[in-house]
């Protein structure tokens, strides 16, 4: 395989992983969550009526995966969306499904 093949498959592979950690109803529900403002895993866990672990797991997992970041003050962390692309990501599949 040559170079740019094999770049153009991590590309793909990159993408599909991406779509698969949104996939999930649970991380796409923080997600929009997040997508408003920055909350903590208590607040996370108040709006989603979930367990406080079943929060923190879904958290990880998107933190892993670079798509939101965490702020600590103190004990306390509060989580945001990591960037500008997944704003605009979140966005776009919201007016999509909408239209």
């Amino acid at each position: 395989m040559t170079r740019s093949k094999n770049n153009n498959q991590k590309k793909i592979e990159a993408l599909a992983d991406l779509f698969h950690h949104l996939s999930d109803p649970n991380r796409l529900r923080i997600m929009l969550l997040l997508a408003k403002k920055e909350l903590s895993v208590t607040e996370l866990t108040q709006h989603l009526e979930v367990t406080l672990s079943a929060v923190s797991h879904q958290l990880k997992v998107l933190r892993q995966a670079n798509l939101v970041s965490r702020r600590r003050v103190g004990q306390s962390s509060f989580y945001h969306l990591s960037d500008a692309h997944i704003h605009q990501l979140i966005a776009i599949g919201k007016k999509h499904v909408n239209e």
